[in-house]
């Protein structure tokens, strides 16, 4: 498949569709509308974890420092959260291992309430995410039909994921760590979907009705960083576009 056949592809696709390439080796990129913002789903946990372990490094946050997740705070999964009976303390370096391997929604509120929407959101264009905005928690249903929605952008994932990529985020430490977290991902039925089974791929979904999204490094053998961003969408047809185009790209 030819840059020109995946551009095609993806402007074939119903809804509001965003994407991002960079060969890692190479340097060569391209995108379709990969500046603009998308509604984020799950997808705004990556920033939400860079930002954690941003202020892990500065000093300025222990990810041994417990938050007690009540039964009010636990939402439908995904996630782990919700099937523990009654209080449970975690720690902050659990909260972000099941937000970003299981893409835990309780985990994830119990962050943003911890750290705070303004509070995140400065720390985002701190980072370099220019656009990429938190408006409200996860399972807000009363924000959401005001229209409040968590926003990301597709080339500033991937430039993200290639700072984490090059161990040039914060420092080789956090960076490290990082990636690590981001390869035991768990959810791995769109970019991973037709590759090779055994290939790495260090990423974070996200979906709802309408929506599903994959942002990821593919450590293949060239390799490369592979955003989607589908709003409005055929889910299936565009999880499909998913896989056949990261297939053709490595």
């Amino acid at each position: 498949m030819t840059k020109d056949e995946i551009l095609s592809r993806l402007a074939s696709l119903p809804g509001d569709i965003g994407f991002y390439y960079k060969n890692l080796s190479t340097g060569e990129s391209f995108g379709y509308r990969e500046r603009d913002m998308f509604q984020a789903a799950s997808v705004i946990k990556l920033p939400i974890y860079a930002v954690v372990m941003k202020l892990w490094a500065e000093g300025k946050l222990e990810l041994s420092e417990k938050i007690v997740c009540r039964d009010e705070d636990k939402l439908p999964p995904c996630g782990a959260l919700y099937f523990f009976t009654g209080d449970v303390e975690v720690d902050i370096n659990t909260l972000c291992g099941l937000m970003i391997s299981l893409s835990d929604n309780a985990a994830t509120n119990l962050l943003i309430k911890r750290l705070g929407l303004d509070f995140l959101n400065e720390q985002f264009k701190e980072i370099g995410l220019k656009d990429t905005h938190l408006e409200r928690l996860l399972f807000d249903a009363e924000s959401s039909a005001k229209g409040l929605e968590n926003r990301i952008v597709p080339a500033e994932m991937g430039e993200l994921l290639e700072r984490i990529y090059r161990h040039s985020f914060i420092n080789e430490e956090v960076s490290t760590r990082m990636e690590k977290l981001l390869l035991e991902q768990q959810i791995n039925h769109k970019i991973p979907g037709y590759l090779l089974e055994g290939t790495p791929v260090a990423h974070k979904t996200g979906e709802d009705d309408g929506i599903t999204n994959d942002v990821a490094v593919v450590y293949s053998e060239n390799p490369c960083i592979i955003c989607f961003a589908s709003n409005f969408t055929d889910v299936p047809a565009a999880e499909r576009a998913i896989r056949e185009i990261s297939l053709a790209l490595i």
